[in-house]
């Protein structure tokens, strides 16, 4: 029997939503453009959300918008097994300018779940290439989001996640997550404890070996969790270790990469290169679904041996580098670069922080974060009623016209790039008064 007030709004199974809650009150969101979505009563919602982490340049871009319009009229699908297209090496070509050095090829993808499996699939298939094929052993950590899929999901340490869909993949092991509001609250920027956490991956070589241990995966700042930034040296600290026992590193940038810290990529906020990387999101602004994996040159060249008619590496999707992703994309990157977003979180970072800790105080909260123009207000919650805070404050301030996201007891905030300094001022003040009025 329909949940719904609505039968038009019944057929629709929404992910990560509360769908009976949804359905008797719908928000529905019609327009948007720069920093607004416009929603189906016609009121203007500022997006503090960029999207969902993704709409990076802000909405409606001209050039992205040109781009798609022009390349569907031009090819529309291309096949990519055996085939290309001259968009889908362009791309590459110009992505890995932006990376860090190394990280020289791209492999594409249709989202940041794919890019995972991708990457931990490249991983396993890479040492046992090299004759290290006892390598099969995978390390996530706790409380991180790594997409849905089950490789994702078993690398991942959110438990909500993953406890509906059984035992997952064999063989993953967990690092401990960086929170540490003991002795972290309230930081701004990095926080100065927890460094040491990083030595949980030698206790897993003392315990599993390092010969069968593939790969580690990391965000560099775990976002889907509540915005967790690491602590002083963790992630150096994490690159010594792997190095030393030859294992690779992963970074998932679905979150950090294109411009979220205040560089392209969190990699260069912090001043590591990993062995892989996986970015989505922000690759086409949210206009087209698209992920990739950049992997080092060394990586690459390991699987070109052979015979060079036979498939090297057997893994692909019917939609990698579609024609349509790919000019989005290119339009994305040149919207970047003529308004140079990519390092204008490090330019609005100062104001951000502080207009998000004018919070300390405020009814309910109980921590801070913030790096770039990324921030998380974590909240007391509701005693037997985890969640519930929250979710209260995430639809006063739908009301009041301002959209935010909330994981937890968590409120996350990741505006577009092109915010300004009112923008902040107003989506912090909505906060505030929705903090005061909750229960």
């Amino acid at each position: 029997m329909s949940q719904s007030s609505d039968p038009k709004l019944d057929a629709y199974w929404m992910p990560f939503t509360a769908n009976r809650q949804f359905k008797k009150s719908p928000r529905l969101l019609t327009r948007a453009d720069g920093m607004y979505f416009t929603d189906d009563k016609g009121r203007q919602v500022l997006d503090g959300i960029a999207g969902l982490w993704c709409v990076n340049a802000g909405h409606n871009r001209p050039r992205i918008v040109e781009a798609i319009q022009k390349q569907a009229a031009e090819l529309d699908f291309a096949p990519p097994f055996q085939m290309a297209h001259p968009k889908a090496f362009e791309l590459a070509e110009r992505l890995v300018e932006l990376t860090p050095a190394g990280l020289s090829k791209a492999f594409f993808t249709n989202s940041g779940s794919e890019a995972v499996e991708t990457a931990l699939k490249m991983a396993l298939a890479y040492h046992r290439v090299r004759g290290e094929g006892s390598r099969t052993r995978l390390i996530g950590r706790e409380r991180g989001y790594h997409g849905v899929n089950f490789g994702g999901i078993s690398v991942g340490g959110m438990v909500a996640n993953r406890k509906m869909f059984g035992t997952l993949l064999s063989g993953v092991d967990h690092l401990r997550h960086t929170h540490d509001p003991a002795r972290n609250a309230y930081s701004m920027g990095q926080p100065l404890h927890g460094a040491e956490l990083a030595d949980d991956l030698e206790r897993m070589v003392a315990l599993h070996d390092a010969s069968t241990i593939a790969a580690v995966i990391v965000e560099p700042i775990a976002g889907s969790t509540g915005v967790l930034i690491p602590p002083q040296g963790y992630l150096k600290r994490l690159r010594e270790i792997c190095d030393k026992h030859g294992i690779l590193l992963i970074f998932d940038e679905v979150i950090t990469g294109f411009g979220r810290t205040g560089q392209p990529f969190g990699a260069q906020t912090f001043g590591v290169t990993p062995d892989l990387m996986t970015v989505a999101k922000g690759l086409t602004n949210g206009a087209v679904p698209m992920g990739a994996v950049f992997a080092k040159q060394s990586i690459y060249d390991t699987f070109m041996q052979g015979p060079e008619h036979l498939i090297e590496f057997f893994h692909g999707y019917t939609y990698s580098a579609h024609p349509l992703a790919c000019a989005a994309a290119l339009g994305t990157l040149d919207t970047y670069a003529e308004e140079g977003l990519l390092t204008r979180a490090g330019e609005m970072q100062t104001y951000f922080a502080e207009a998000l800790h004018s919070l300390t105080g405020a009814a309910h909260v109980i921590d801070i974060r913030n790096m770039g123009l990324v921030g998380g207000v974590e909240l007391a919650p509701l005693p037997g009623e985890p969640a519930k805070r929250a979710f209260s404050v995430f639809l006063d301030c739908w009301e009041q016209g301002v959209l935010i996201r909330t994981t937890g007891d968590t409120i996350a905030f990741s505006p577009p790039l092109i915010i300004e300094k009112q923008h902040i001022d107003r989506l912090i003040d909505t906060v505030r008064t929705a903090l005061h009025r909750a229960a």
